[in-house]
């Protein structure tokens, strides 16, 4: 395996890969140089530069999942577009580009939120709304323009469908798992969650109508509102999710490992779920009880070796057996 990034050198995955080429994304010629030492290239989060992307696969080499799925899910205004083309419901929403669009919008959504089209995760690039606000306050806290408002949806839970699409179309999906953040970070997933035939359904018809448009390989993960039954489609992770980490423990494979089986042009496996779990994120200086978590029966510790511990960073997880 290789790993290329601006911090590749100090990474987990740069800790046990073959090759390690640190430098910045832009360098596209240092991209190009790279992507001719391997077959295939997947990347691990939904920031790296849609140039990146392209030079990869203008050099040849398989890019999974594709550079459109990328672009769509690194920019939150594109992603709704791309839901609600494919009937896909979701919340009520509208472009920002200015204060007086903000203003506008505000007038009609009333509570809600306001995010940055780019660059947020983890409860950052929000702000929560009320609809009274300063338009050009509000914007200039925040920054990062350009900006979407989202009207809030009434929910009472929130749900997430992790699923693979192979190189032959094949599609495998996981249980669903439902989530609990806190502070805009997912604190907690079980799986499988208690869910109706319709709700599953539902779930599993809006993330295949998103593989296949996107013509799309590896591992997705489509996250849900749940409104007494009817889901709306909140956003979509084009890789590996938080709220899959379950399946590790869980189920007969992994997501990881199915990732990697759709890269590879390999079958896709098995995703049954095996033993009910809950997943629990380590976030912080959570991560410094490892040896009492280790002590505790049943129970499955993961620490991702990051090197700094920062206040509401993932540090690792641990799962136990669920019992209902």
């Amino acid at each position: 395996t290789a790993v290329y990034g601006p911090d590749a050198e100090g990474s987990p995955a740069g800790e046990v890969a073959t090759y390690v080429h640190q430098a910045p994304y832009d360098d596209l010629q240092r991209v190009t140089a790279f992507a001719e030492r391997v077959d295939a290239v997947t990347y691990e989060f939904e920031n790296v530069p849609a140039a990146t992307a392209a030079a990869i696969t203008e050099a040849g080499v398989i890019l999974a999942p594709p550079a459109a799925a990328l672009a769509s899910s690194q920019e939150r205004l594109r992603e709704k577009d791309l839901f609600r083309a494919l009937g896909i419901k979701t919340v009520d929403y509208w472009p920002i580009a200015d204060a007086g669009d903000l203003q506008a919008a505000l007038s009609e959504a009333g509570p809600s939120i306001l995010k940055t089209c780019r660059f947020g995760y983890d409860g950052k690039g929000q702000a929560p709304l009320q609809g009274s606000e300063d338009a050009e306050r509000v914007l200039a806290e925040l920054g990062g323009g350009p900006w979407i408002l989202e009207a809030k949806a009434q929910f009472s839970r929130e749900l997430s469908q992790v699923a693979a699409r192979g190189r032959d179309g094949a599609i495998a999906f996981f249980d669903i798992a439902e989530n609990e953040h806190r502070g805009g970070i997912l604190r907690r997933s079980v799986m499988p969650a208690e869910v109706s035939a319709s709700v599953q359904n539902q779930a599993q018809s809006a993330t295949r109508a998103v593989l296949e448009r996107l013509d799309y390989v590896g591992v997705l993960t489509v996250e849900f509102f749940d409104c007494d039954g009817v889901l709306l489609a909140n956003e979509m992770a084009p890789r590996v999710h938080n709220s899959g980490h379950v399946t590790l423990e869980a189920c007969v494979i992994s997501q990881f490992e199915q990732h990697i089986r759709a890269v590879a042009g390999w079958p896709l496996g098995e995703t049954d779920t095996l033993t009910p779990s809950e997943m629990v994120n380590l976030i912080g200086h959570d991560a410094d009880r490892w040896e009492s978590l280790i002590a505790q029966p049943h129970t499955s510790l993961t620490l991702y070796g990051k090197k700094e511990t920062e206040r509401g960073r993932k540090m690792g997880h641990w799962v136990r057996p669920l019992l209902r």
